[in-house]
């Protein structure tokens, strides 16, 4: 059978994606690039805002018009509205969030524990999905309730994966390439709280830099409240991208407040202080909600003023968008979509203001790059583009192709979006 996966929303739905991948092709199914060459197709879909579960609809649609004639769906989407989702054309399945491990077994009627019994090699995906990085799984679920959030209702409740099935995986996609590992996860910093004791991220982190020969790690968002010294210790090994994804949502403590988030502001600032200290030209980014319930001026004002003023390297901007089953959805002084859009875009403003600061000050700097994709060249050779440890897209002209390679690069000059350079050899 020929296969062809595809996945909307966060690095959690791309390390299952590359799971199923894997299991697919050790049951010795092909998987396929495009889907008009496909028997089967399996969505892994996303409801973190309106607009994700839009693509999730838009994507299962696209699949059929290009001929797919079985669309599998799952995640976040097909677990919250099951019945929305098999009505779509030709869905013939729908895998709620709890059976999703179990799904390449369901879907070929084999024993559940089929693809336990020892790790899987990893391949990149076929086509133009091919990747440099590997995406491994090791938490999953969630048990704060943030009063914007879905993902709790979709995922349940935190649970985290041991040590040695995240090392397995780590190890087999290491086999297959991978140059860097991005260990993700719902509540990433959570790992390991449910476990007896409990555990702290940091001895996951530290056991994958000493049990493993990984090129590069790197975390995806991690919450702030999860944090401290001692964790920002771990970066003394340079293997560890010097990249910190730190979501804050709002910058006025009566925000924080209504979306039940377990920091403040301060709290926040005195966090990256700590980590501009103890890792040297570190990444901040973050995530900001524009026009959550009740927002007045006054607390957009503060938020705008602190992500000012916090001179992040980065960031994402979310209009604030009801959804159904959460607190906030049900909150009153709901914010009209003309302001939140107008403050979204105040934001953004700020936030490409102060990555572009943060980028210019690599210019004349060597930064290592790993890179993701090689084209030919108008001049000869190859133009490479690829991505920092400290996040920064970057691109240079090279004499060969050197797709999937970690190199040294001395940046030249900033982009409107990242870096050019030149490969040190």
């Amino acid at each position: 059978m020929k296969v062809y996966l595809d996945t909307i929303g966060c690095r959690l739905n791309q390390a299952e994606i590359e799971r199923m991948a894997r299991e697919f092709r050790a049951a010795g199914h092909e998987l396929v690039g495009a889907p008009a060459e496909a028997d089967l197709a399996v969505v892994n879909t996303c409801a973190v805002t309106a607009n994700a579960v839009s693509d999730s609809r838009q994507r299962i649609r696209q699949l059929v018009r290009a001929g797919v004639p079985r669309v599998v769906a799952t995640g976040c989407w097909a677990t919250l509205e099951p019945e929305a989702a098999v009505q779509l054309p030709h869905v013939t399945a729908v895998v709620p969030n709890p059976r999703k491990d179990a799904l390449t077994a369901e879907i070929l009627g084999l024993p559940p524990a089929a693809f336990d019994l020892e790790p899987i090699a990893r391949e990149p995906l076929p086509g133009s999905r091919a990747r440099t990085r590997a995406f491994i799984k090791v938490q999953d679920g969630c048990d704060n309730r943030c009063t914007f959030c879905i993902t709790t209702v979709a995922r349940g409740s935190g649970r985290s994966r041991p040590v040695e099935d995240v090392l397995a995986d780590i190890r087999a996609a290491l086999r297959g390439g991978a140059q860097e590992v991005v260990l993700t996860g719902v509540h990433l910093g959570s790992w390991g709280q449910d476990f007896s004791p409990p555990r702290h991220l940091r001895h996951l982190v530290a056991a994958v830099l000493r049990e493993t020969a990984v090129p590069r790690l790197r975390l995806s968002s991690l919450e702030p409240w999860d944090l401290d010294a001692d964790f920002f210790a771990l970066w003394e090994d340079p293997r560890l991208a010097p990249h910190l994804h730190l979501p804050l949502q709002a910058g006025s403590a009566a925000t924080l407040r209504r979306m039940a988030r377990k920091t403040t502001p301060a709290a926040f600032a005195r966090l990256v202080e700590t980590a501009r200290r103890l890792i040297p030209d570190v990444a901040i980014t973050t995530d900001v909600i524009a026009g959550f319930p009740g927002e007045t001026e006054a607390e957009f004002a503060e938020t705008l003023a602190f992500v000012r003023a916090m001179d992040f390297a980065g960031g994402h901007v979310f209009t604030y968008s009801p959804r159904p089953g959460t607190a906030a959805a049900r909150m009153p002084a709901q914010v009209p979509l003309a302001v939140r859009k107008a403050r979204n875009a105040a934001l953004r403003e700020v936030l490409a203001a102060s990555a572009a600061r943060y980028r210019a000050r690599f210019v004349e700097r060597t930064l290592t790059v790993l890179w993701e994709s090689a084209e030919p060249h108008p001049a000869g050779g190859f133009l490479l583009r690829g991505m920092s440890g400290n996040g920064l897209r970057v691109q240079a002209h090279a004499p060969e192709n050197w797709w999937n390679r970690l190199m040294p690069v001395k940046i030249t000059q900033t982009t409107p979006q990242g870096l050019e350079g030149e490969v040190v050899v």
